[in-house]
């Protein structure tokens, strides 16, 4: 799971800032699959006027087909093909994008105090993860 964060200002990778969760793309990468949360800076200036995908594609409505475009093609350069998306595409909204942060969560929480039933818990198939969802 990465999150997107999107707000005005230039974040260092791996920052560690309060944000909220407004969606997510499930991207399909080599045949598994990587979360990709999209999320906002709660101190970022239009933080109290974006709240969920709808507010987002209101105020800034191509953010959300550049996100997927970028990771569709970001390494092709590699010569690695495109990566695909679940659910068509579709960017899911902000409470199954909650629910995918709670359950890598929980995974994280198991696996951090050794109750771990998978073995294979960072290569799971894409039809494990989204059964549910």
């Amino acid at each position: 799971m990465d999150v997107v964060e999107i707000g005005s200002a230039a974040l260092p990778m791996g920052a560690v800032v309060p944000v909220k969760p407004l969606g997510a793309l499930a991207m399909i990468d080599e045949g598994e699959l990587d979360w990709k949360i999209i999320a906002l800076s709660v101190a970022d200036p239009l933080a109290n006027e974006i709240h969920d995908l709808e507010h987002l594609e209101a105020k800034c409505p191509e953010v959300i087909s550049g996100i997927r475009e970028w990771f569709r093609w970001y390494k092709t350069p590699d010569g690695k093909p495109l990566n695909s998306f679940g659910f068509e595409g579709r960017a899911l909204p902000r409470a199954k994008a909650n629910e995918v942060i709670s359950v890598a969560f929980d995974h994280w929480r198991e696996l951090r105090f050794g109750k771990s039933k998978h073995s294979g818990l960072w290569t799971k198939k894409v039809s494990t993860w989204t059964d549910g969802l």
